[in-house]
């Protein structure tokens, strides 16, 4: 029997009240990992140095969506329309990161982990497109997450389609930053109409590492393209068989 692939996935912040506050992670990425034959955990953010000691345990490594990330790690004072950063968060992640892209670690960065992705690497991002992109879509949906709301072209030389299998593709969307200036290490492989950075993809890639600023967790269930990123991410984590 072979063994089934650990997927370490990074948490948010949330706090309920003054006596609930804690790691967090949405559901539906626990979901979207067993439905494809992945094993879930949460990796809670504490230091760089505990955040690289929990991959250990992990095959594969997704870096989840969440609060904004703190523009002092790309060099840049806070917007006025910057929301709640956690900086001990940020730092853990980008050490996963760098981790992840030095030890040939499948990674999967979703939402703001695109962007904490792009960070680590030496890219910038928007802080805040309604003020700062003129005439953009709407990225920051009203209706249900699960739900697709805009069109994203992919380029047809990329991992990210040989995966959905389509140019254009339509997703939900749940974000008011994006990625700005591109890491060197990184490609742009989609983009919305409005020009703003959908997907990206490592340049030296020796194993899956794959960014996409929308959240195919929450479609997963009801959109095979949005599963395939998951069944694509996951198969790439497989180890060799082992007898149990």
């Amino acid at each position: 029997m072979s063994k089934k692939p650990v997927i370490g996935i990074s948490g948010a912040y949330v706090k309920h009240n003054e006596y609930m506050e804690g790691v967090y992670v949405h559901h539906d990425y626990h979901k979207s990992v067993a439905a494809n034959g992945g094993i879930p955990i949460i990796l809670p953010y504490i230091s760089p140095e505990i955040a690289i000691e929990t991959l250990v345990l992990c095959d594969g490594i997704i870096l989840s969506g969440g609060e904004d990330v703190d523009p002092k790690l790309y060099g840049q004072d806070p917007h006025r329309h910057l929301g709640p950063t956690t900086p001990e968060r940020d730092i853990s992640e980008i050490a996963m990161v760098k981790y992840a892209l030095d030890n040939n670690i499948p990674l999967l960065a979703i939402c703001r982990g695109v962007q904490i992705l792009n960070v680590a690497l030496g890219g910038t991002l928007i802080q805040d497109i309604p003020s700062q992109v003129k005439e953009p879509i709407q990225h920051s949906q009203k209706i249900d997450r699960s739900r697709e709301t805009h069109w994203v072209t992919i380029n047809t030389d990329s991992k990210l389609f040989e995966i959905v299998g389509s140019e254009r593709v339509r997703v939900n969307s749940l974000h008011h930053q994006a990625i700005d200036k591109v890491a060197n290490d990184l490609r742009v492989v989609a983009q919305s109409s409005d020009g703003l950075v959908e997907a990206v993809e490592y340049i030296h890639p020796t194993t899956f590492t794959v960014g996409v600023q929308w959240h195919p967790e929450s479609m997963a269930s009801t959109n095979d393209e949005m599963n395939n990123v998951f069944k694509e991410f996951i198969n790439s984590c497989v180890k060799v068989p082992i007898s149990i």
